[in-house]
């Protein structure tokens, strides 16, 4: 058994929060410099051209990379022989995004009133128990350009998986400009309505350029991306040879009656990174 005390843990998130917000995680990065030496359309060329030395110069200066600095969601996975001690585990997590978005934009509010809450609380927080010592952190700064381009669809089994893949392609088209392609989509399918759309979050956390531990699933999201490149919406719709740098996709067992599918868009700048903290021994 180990016991960490939660001030470790809202630190984690507020230097987490301070490093995505002006660094886009590094395998985006080279995927992205990729995109702008492939492409042939001298406009999305162009515009690829400025995303990367935008995102070459936020890392400079330590500013941020996008003017929506986005909601936080912190994925939280708990080893089932960890003791937390000190503030309750969301209370730590929300008090580090409160520290990090300091100097940040504050786009956090009431969906009722439309008040601000001014300090970009509270994240979106998923806690799951896990076997180990040890917690891990996965923290995303989602920008709601691409979150609103986000789906998620109840299908009838009889549909069938062909359907989704529509689906999820389709989204990328109706989306067009929307999200600030090349995009990056995760995918969630079955589960629940609410369990495929967590699962769709959860997969924007993969490194662009990994395979899926899942042979079948890892040929589904090699076919998603080259559909969805070859709808030629391109960078920032100026169409082109790259709309998305990559998809993946994670799935959990559904209902005999239903397919849930879940598509969560990202942006070009995954601003994502994950944690791992270790307790002293008990």
């Amino acid at each position: 058994m180990k016991k960490l005390d939660t001030s470790k843990i809202r630190d984690a998130v507020r230097d987490a929060v301070l490093d995505i917000s002006v660094h886009v995680e590094s395998s985006c990065v080279e995927a992205m410099k990729r995109a702008e030496a492939n492409e042939t359309n001298p406009l999305a060329s162009y515009a690829l051209k400025l995303m990367n030395e935008n995102i070459a110069l936020a890392s400079k200066t330590s500013s941020p990379v996008c003017q929506d600095t986005g909601m936080c969601i912190v994925f939280a996975e708990i080893g089932q022989e960890v003791v937390l001690t000190g503030d309750l585990l969301d209370d730590a997590i929300n008090e580090g995004v409160r520290e990090g978005y300091v100097y940040l934009r504050k786009s956090v509010l009431d969906p009722v009133t439309r008040i601000n809450t001014k300090d970009n609380t509270p994240a979106v927080i998923h806690t799951s128990i896990v076997k180990g010592d040890k917690v891990k952190l996965g923290v995303i700064l989602k920008g709601f350009g691409s979150e609103n381009m986000s789906k998620l669809y109840m299908l009838n089994p009889a549909q069938g998986l062909d359907t989704a893949l529509e689906l999820i392609v389709d989204t990328v088209r109706k989306s067009g400009s929307n999200p600030c392609p090349p995009v990056i989509i995760g995918v969630g399918l079955g589960g629940t309505f609410e369990k495929s759309a967590i699962l769709s979050k959860h997969a924007l956390l993969r490194k662009i350029g990994s395979e899926n531990d899942d042979e079948e699933l890892d040929g589904l999201e090699k076919e998603l991306l080259k559909r969805i490149n070859a709808l030629g919406i391109g960078a920032q719709g100026f169409k082109g040879n790259t709309t998305c740098l990559a998809v993946f996709i994670e799935k959990y067992p559904t209902h005999i009656s239903s397919l849930p599918v879940a598509v969560n868009v990202c942006c070009h700048a995954a601003r994502t990174k994950e944690i791992i903290l270790e307790g002293e021994e008990i």
